[in-house]
């Protein structure tokens, strides 16, 4: 199969996820691969290091050049399908959702070649900017040929959506930059990492810490991650026992910081999944959840971490608790834990899994002639 995988965003764990997937891709015998990813990607390097055809076309960095970008977007919508075109493509595969991708998909339809994009959310989180979002969502499923989500809570929603699309469900790996940690030295009991943002349940977090230090006094947490605390969870960077660090963290400072915890906590009110949980699996962490959306899905109960019973301060806690008072209990999670990650690990799985279940939508063989005079762009 002749797969050109999609990619404009700039940096965080779907840049990651790509860079993950277009690797396991080429572990495939069966896959000749092409790549187009954005100039102002962070990763763009390692793209273009992976030695097969990979065109990275100019995007943007910020918001005034977002809205001057537009001028190029029907530009980069021809080139993307004149990319396509001349890789003789099966099928272009979207790793993941781009502001512009709406604009840009619907001239692959039209070109009759095969789009299916992975769809990491179905609807906008609670409390994030949702400009358009419907509109963007209904523009890239008309342009599909059938769409990969990463839960069922996604799944549920797209079906509902788009009753007649073909939909399959692809499990989050474990897009780790570089290989699982060995040796870190534990420093916090519990490690809330991602951007900092509302349905994330720091509040709900808070209120939970608040009632594990008054059983268990020495208990500590370190939240790490971009975005004011103080919007969303105030006071809880005034909690004793609590460090806040308001930063972005580089992809490979993750491993190490994962790892310098005795579990992850996600206190999320709401959440498609998360790309925090299979990387502290990775990393041989446990992790304590809520069980909201699909979190319980990615978190084995009793095998690789905790569900809190509801998604309350109270169960939060008990299940904080239950961690920090068992030790045979956490031992075991942290086995389960590795064991499960390194499974996630296996991106060349992972795109075995994906090509089987997209097979049916894509007959190889039947993407646009290769051009006499190459096989794709080049950077």
């Amino acid at each position: 199969m002749r797969v050109l995988l999609w990619y404009w965003g700039r940096r965080g764990g779907g840049a990651q996820f790509a860079l993950c997937l277009a690797r396991g891709l080429m572990e495939r015998p069966d896959v000749s691969l092409a790549l187009s990813v954005s100039r102002e990607g962070d990763l763009v390097r390692e793209f273009q290091a992976l030695g097969v055809p990979c065109d990275s076309v100019p995007t943007y960095r910020n918001a005034l050049g977002f809205a001057l970008g537009f001028a190029r977007v029907r530009g980069l919508a021809r080139r993307l399908r004149r990319q396509a075109q001349m890789f003789g493509a099966d099928v272009v595969l979207s790793a993941m959702p781009h502001l512009w991708t709406p604009l840009v998909a619907p001239a692959l339809r039209r070109a009759g070649i095969p789009f299916v994009p992975i769809l990491h959310d179905g609807l906008p989180h609670p409390g994030d900017p949702a400009i358009a979002w419907h509109w963007r969502l209904r523009r890239e499923l008309a342009a599909a040929r059938g769409v990969v989500t990463l839960s069922a809570a996604v799944e549920d929603v797209i079906r509902a959506q788009a009753p007649g699309l073909p939909l399959f469900r692809l499990p989050l790996g474990a897009h780790l930059p570089g290989e699982a940690p060995t040796g870190t030295v534990v420093s916090h009991d519990f490690l809330f990492f991602g951007r900092i943002r509302a349905y994330k349940g720091l509040d709900l977090l808070r209120d939970a810490f608040a009632q594990l230090r008054q059983t268990h006094p020495a208990a500590t947490l370190r939240v790490v991650g971009e975005g004011d605390i103080e919007a969303v969870a105030p006071g809880l960077s005034a909690l004793p026992g609590v460090t806040v660090e308001p930063r972005w963290v580089a992809d490979d400072a993750i491993p190490a910081l994962v790892a310098s915890a005795r579990a992850v906590v996600l206190p999320y009110r709401e959440a498609s999944q998360s790309g925090v949980l299979p990387i502290a699996l990775a990393c041989g962490v446990p992790v304590v959840a809520t069980p909201v959306g699909g979190l319980a899905e990615q978190l084995r109960d009793g095998e690789t971490g905790l569900l809190a019973a509801t998604p309350t301060a109270g169960a939060l806690a008990a299940a904080m608790a239950r961690l920090l008072e068992d030790k045979a209990l956490h031992a075991s999670l942290a086995d389960g834990a590795r064991r499960h990650g390194a499974e996630l690990m296996d991106w060349g799985a992972q795109a075995q899994t994906l090509l089987d279940g997209i097979r049916p939508w894509v007959r190889p063989g039947s993407g646009a002639q290769v051009a006499t005079s190459g096989t794709g762009a080049s950077a």
